[in-house]
């Protein structure tokens, strides 16, 4: 009898437990804890080639970038902007060609050009960035001090737009892209028509170890293009090339 007893106490205690883990009527049972996700940042548009030696394929807007080298790559990023709708600038290169950029399929009409923005040029670059894009901005040899950087990247951050300076010192630049012109094809002799220009390019990221490739300049399409070689691409056809794209 005592052993029946004791085994149906120990059944009701079980039972009371199960009933005591079921939520009462009407009561949400509670949701685990949210798993943090890193929000994806939208990307600026940028010549297809380039992406496989940028980290995560794409330079993210509201970042900046120091950009040395040939001025056809930045021509390049402009067209690509513009070309897709979106409007862009250029602070302080008046050498900048906007043949190229036309020949790229960038759309002018998107583009301003500051081509002497006077003793400061970063002020007119933080007013810029309240409304567009891309800000392209050249230094003439200036070295930005890191208190006028910084205000000037929290303001890119701040208002999604992506900003490239070249022709000086910046520090803390969220990407470092370095190019040199590695050679031509086309040309014999120093004569005949260019068919398309050789860059070799690095990029350096505060997250990643640095990617070197290259990239050529070339028709493509009915238009120049940036363009990832292959070992077994086809020969390009011969077609002038301006010479503000080579440069």
């Amino acid at each position: 009898m005592g052993s029946a007893t004791d085994a149906r106490a120990v059944q009701l205690a079980e039972l009371r437990r199960r009933m005591a883990a079921v939520p009462a009527r009407g009561a949400e049972v509670a949701a685990p804890p949210p798993v943090a996700v890193e929000p994806v940042r939208e990307r600026l548009p940028i010549p297809s080639a380039l992406a496989g030696l940028l980290p995560e394929s794409g330079i993210p807007k509201g970042s900046v970038v120091a950009y040395s080298g040939a001025g056809s790559l930045l021509t390049g990023l402009l067209a690509e902007v513009t070309g897709g709708g979106g409007y862009a600038a250029v602070i302080g290169l008046p050498r900048l060609g906007l043949l190229a950029a036309a020949e790229m399929g960038a759309d002018l009409g998107r583009l301003a050009v500051v081509a002497e923005p006077g003793p400061d040029p970063m002020e007119i670059a933080a007013v810029l960035l309240d409304g567009l894009d891309l800000v392209v901005l050249g230094l003439a040899g200036r070295s930005v001090p890191p208190s006028r950087t910084r205000v000037l990247a929290a303001r890119a951050r701040s208002k999604g737009a992506t900003l490239v300076v070249t022709g000086g010192n910046w520090s803390g630049p969220t990407l470092r892209i370095d190019s040199r012109i590695a050679g031509y094809s086309g040309l014999g002799r120093g004569r005949g028509r260019l068919c398309s220009v050789h860059l070799d390019v690095r990029v350096d990221a505060r997250s990643s170890q640095p990617r070197t490739g290259r990239l050529d300049l070339c028709p493509h399409n009915g238009r120049v293009e940036w363009i990832a070689p292959e070992t077994d691409s086809p020969p390009v056809p011969a077609m002038e090339i301006s010479g503000d794209v080579a440069s």
